[in-house]
């Protein structure tokens, strides 16, 4: 019995891992050719290219490997990359591999907090929301959820950081380096991620998503029941009101909550993927994007993943119930 249940999940998270083996090729295959065909290249890391001999700039392409049709650097990259090597930065000589993974932890706590911030927020406005018991306090929180939406994540950080140094002289140090810093590092770790999980404007669309599910739901013939028996109506609804479409909302929401990270480790100077990949950016490091590419792909994928497994567990007969709500 067991595993007629096991079975379908199984199903479900072998046909995820094959989507995202054909997801990263063709996300490399894009990603691999824009690089190559944009304006620029990383030879300005190293030499001034206007004043170099030609030779010279023809060997430091040699050495990098640049000097080859694009599809053949492309078929090499792949090569090393299903050996686990990513190859070397080029700004820094450093395997990519070990960099993403001191950078990806923090960005990983970045995202993780500032989703549980998020929620945080917006479960406790849209449970009060779905009652509908004192319509007054009801819309005063929806306006708020709103309102926190709609600010910018770069404009709410640059306020936060005004606030914590020029008003209250708190943390003089912040803009210096986040984690780095000695002094107030758990008010450094945090800040981030509240002014994320405020700002990334999801809370006001989880409020009215998860909201509207919970009205369809306690509105359900087996909840009036449950409600008639005296039973507890949340313990009955939990699944279905909340728990799924809290998964949707943050799978759907991974990619958007990456972008903010970008912004938000500007403004923070936290060193994560969002900042290796902006300097990365400025300096064509094409292995470093390269491996930054592939890593939120991975991220993004997981959510997908984490969520068909939650519709899984809760239905394993059909465990893609849910998907397209």
């Amino acid at each position: 019995m067991k595993f007629i249940l096991w079975k379908p999940i199984l199903k479900l998270v072998l046909r995820e891992f094959f989507i995202a083996v054909f997801l990263l090729l063709g996300v490399s295959i894009v990603i691999f050719s824009i690089l190559h065909l944009a304006p620029g290249d990383p030879l300005h890391i190293f030499i001034n290219i206007q004043t170099q001999n030609p030779e010279d700039v023809a060997l430091l392409k040699r050495e990098l490997g640049l000097d080859r049709a694009i599809p053949i650097q492309y078929l090499s990259w792949l090569n090393k990359l299903l050996h686990g090597n990513f190859g070397n930065s080029f700004r820094t000589g450093k395997p990519v591999f070990g960099e993403l993974i001191k950078v990806g932890v923090n960005t990983l706590m970045l995202t993780i907090g500032s989703m549980i911030v998020t929620l945080l927020i917006a479960i406790p406005i849209a449970v009060i929301s779905s009652l509908r018991r004192h319509p007054v306090l009801s819309w005063g929180l929806t306006l708020f959820a709103y309102i926190l939406s709609a600010l910018p994540v770069f404009y709410l950080g640059y306020i936060v950081i005004y606030i914590f140094t020029k008003k209250f002289n708190l943390f003089p140090f912040l803009p210096s380096g986040a984690v780095s810093s000695s002094k107030f590092n758990l008010i450094y770790f945090f800040l981030p991620i509240m002014v994320l999980g405020v700002g990334n404007g999801s809370i006001s669309e989880i409020v009215r998503h998860l909201k509207m599910q919970l009205e369809r739901v306690l509105s359900e013939d087996y909840i009036k029941a449950a409600k008639a028996k005296g039973a507890s109506i949340w313990r009955h609804s939990f699944k279905e009101g909340i728990l799924i479409p809290v998964t949707t909302m943050v799978a759907a929401k991974i990619p958007f909550i990456l972008g903010g990270a970008v912004v938000v480790e500007q403004v923070f100077n936290w060193p994560g993927m969002g900042r290796l990949a902006w300097q990365a950016a400025l300096d064509r490091d094409y292995p470093v994007i390269m491996g930054i590419t592939l890593f939120a792909a991975v991220f993004v994928h997981v959510g997908r993943l984490t969520q068909t497994l939650v519709f899984a567990f809760v239905n394993p007969q059909t465990g893609e119930k849910g998907e397209g709500d």
